[in-house]
């Protein structure tokens, strides 16, 4: 296991360095130059020139990218060609809203996706399980910034229960106010989540249903519930913990759209604003930790399954165990 984990994380910062690489690239490959966002219309050659040469993009590529390195091994990422403020700390205020709205948005999906799968798989011959399969399907198919509008329209707009968009100045000085605003996108994100965790919870619960382990459990004298605890759920757990990873991953770069849409001071608002400017430093410093928080909770996820599941764990000792008498063969 200890081998394993050592493994991944090797290949975790392999692939945080070829995505920075890829990001890298990409973005100098967008048309226009930054600096024409420090400048008004009808500026001077030199006045171009002389903005290039204060944010840097006058340098070769290759410069550029070991100077971002550079930065990136001393935890600095960088300061905003536009505002002149330090990225890193400005990132650390919007994630104060979009950390969350994710986690919460998670919380809510999967207390709902959970009991409601497992009952569209208990009762799938009843009318009621055909109904929530239908619903849940209903759920992916609209569009995520159309659930919004639609609970805008309704709760905030008619009712005027909750704030149609916007954060509290004070962030969470004021946790109540923080956690009204954020209803609306929570059930937003999780009405859509939770519907594609259906899906996985009614497909594993319907294997384990049919399984044979879960019938022997049966004809022994235990009780469903009890072969369910004991037998059902742990063998169910493990695909659906690999979904809830990129799931989770999803709503955190989903809450793009999701902020957008309702007005909040989050990463998306943000990256949003930093593209139509052309300002890489915060581009780049959103996508990579972006990018650093999807590949952390697909290792997570794994390490998870791998602790579920011992036939996972079982699978690297069968490899070495296979391994070694091929090499004294060899010999």
């Amino acid at each position: 296991m200890t081998v394993y984990i050592l493994r991944r994380l090797v290949f975790l910062v392999l692939s945080l360095f070829l995505a920075s690489a890829i990001l890298f690239v990409l973005l100098r490959l967008l048309p226009g130059d930054p600096a024409n966002a420090l400048l008004s219309v009808g500026a001077t050659t030199e006045q171009v020139e002389a903005a290039r040469a204060s944010i840097g993009s006058d340098q070769p590529a290759i410069e550029q990218f070991v100077t971002w390195l550079g930065q990136m091994a001393t935890l600095n990422l960088g300061t905003s060609f536009i505002s002149g403020l330090p990225v890193g700390p400005e990132i650390a205020t919007r994630l104060a809203v979009t950390v969350p709205l994710t986690l919460i948005s998670f919380a809510v999906a999967v207390v709902v996706a959970v009991p409601v799968g497992f009952l569209a798989a208990y009762r799938a011959n009843r009318w009621y399980g055909a109904a929530l399969s239908a619903v849940s399907q209903l759920g992916i198919a609209v569009p995520i910034f159309w659930v919004g509008v639609l609970l805008i329209s309704g709760f905030a707009l008619n009712l005027r229960l909750l704030p149609a968009g916007g954060f509290p100045q004070g962030d969470w000085a004021n946790p109540a106010a923080a956690l009204r605003s954020l209803t609306l996108p929570v059930i937003t994100i999780a009405f859509v989540m939770a519907s594609s965790l259906v899906r996985y919870v009614r497909s594993a619960t319907l294997d384990v249903l049919g399984s044979d382990y879960l019938r022997t459990a049966r004809s022994l004298g235990a009780s469903f519930t009890s072969a369910m605890w004991h037998h059902g759920v742990r063998n169910a757990s493990v695909p659906v913990v690999a979904i809830l990873g990129i799931e989770l991953a999803t709503t955190f770069l989903g809450a793009v759209v999701v902020e957008s849409v309702f007005a909040l001071p989050g990463l998306g608002s943000m990256l949003l604003v930093a593209i139509a400017q052309h300002d890489y430093p915060n581009i780049q410093g959103i996508l990579l930790i972006s990018t650093f928080v999807v590949l952390i909770i697909g290792f997570l996820a794994d390490l998870i399954s791998r602790l579920i599941d011992p036939r996972l764990r079982a699978v690297g000792s069968t490899k070495r165990a296979v391994r070694a008498p091929r090499a004294v063969v060899s010999r």
